[in-house]
């Protein structure tokens, strides 16, 4: 296996390409949009000269790993010959359903199509292809080229064969896979999302502020970040997607999303991608968002 196709150069497609580039892999980085994609290498390289500041890498791997990384914009260009394809595309169902159909028919028969989704049903995403017994979730975890875990995802249909090439090809990249089974959220987002779902009604009903919930999270129980800050991170988007699939997946109410987080995706405060949600961002700094309307007026 040598040669990875990743759809969309967003904030995770960017960084499953370097760490695979950085890893001797030849990839094609495939996005509808050309500027998005001139970011992304913009965005590579300006983590590889992290990495060489802290001295991770020199300058001859930086170079080797930027070479290893074409950009296209055209799907079937980018995609005809790879042996594994990781879509990155935004979390939404019926796009990955679309780009998965289109992908079944571009690629070879023997093609794994991994799906980089965080919460979708791989089973369902493999069911519109012709050989879903190929199709396997690949969960990487954001910045990609610095967490460790895996999370690779069985659906119905996935071979052992498959399963098995995808979990040492994750451990070639320096990460530690973790074998899990279809199911809504799978394990790390059906575990994380109802925890940031209840900090949000922390905040809602008033029990504490942003600062104080992150803090009792990050001292008391040892994570490197407050579930509120957290969320920023990810997006809270992301996180009400993920939330709504929960909800839906399991019939459970206990999944369903606070009407405050509703309000701030509704409003266009999504954290860091749009510079405000829990905090405010400005030129990389973090400040309070303080009697915030979406949270002093929300009841």
């Amino acid at each position: 296996m040598k040669n990875i196709t990743v759809i969309g150069s967003g904030t995770m497609g960017n960084g499953i390409a370097h760490t695979f580039a950085q890893n001797g892999f030849t990839v094609s980085l495939v996005d509808v949009n050309e500027a998005a994609l001139q970011k992304a290498l913009q965005t590579i390289s300006g983590n590889l000269d992290r990495q060489i500041n802290k001295g991770i890498i020199d300058d001859a791997a930086k170079a080797s790993t930027l070479a290893n990384i074409k950009t296209f914009t055209n799907v079937n260009d980018g995609a005809a010959n790879a042996d594994l394809v990781v879509e990155a595309a935004t979390e939404n169902r019926d796009i990955k359903l679309e780009l998965f159909k289109q992908l079944s028919q571009v690629c070879r028969p023997e093609t794994i199509l991994a799906s980089n989704t965080s919460s979708i049903s791989i089973t369902e995403i493999a069911a519109i292809t012709a050989h879903p017994e190929n199709v396997i979730g690949m969960h990487f975890m954001n910045p990609v080229p610095v967490m460790k875990l895996l999370e690779v995802i069985r659906g119905y249909a996935t071979t052992n064969e498959v399963t098995n090439t995808v979990m040492e090809l994750s451990r070639r990249l320096g990460k530690d896979p973790v074998e899990v089974n279809d199911y809504p959220g799978f394990v790390a987002n059906r575990i994380l999302m109802p925890m940031i779902n209840e900090a949000i009604y922390t905040l809602y009903e008033r029990v504490a502020g942003v600062s104080e919930i992150d803090t009792v999270m990050k001292l008391g129980m040892a994570h490197p970040m407050g579930p509120l800050q957290l969320a920023d991170f990810i997006g809270l988007d992301v996180c009400l997607a993920i939330l709504k699939v929960l909800q839906s997946g399991f019939g459970n109410p206990k999944y369903a999303p606070c009407p405050l987080l509703v309000n701030m995706v509704t409003a266009g405060h999504l954290g860091i991608k749009s510079g405000s949600g829990f905090y405010k961002y400005t030129a990389g700094s973090k400040e309070l968002v303080v009697a915030d309307k979406f949270t002093a007026n929300a009841h």
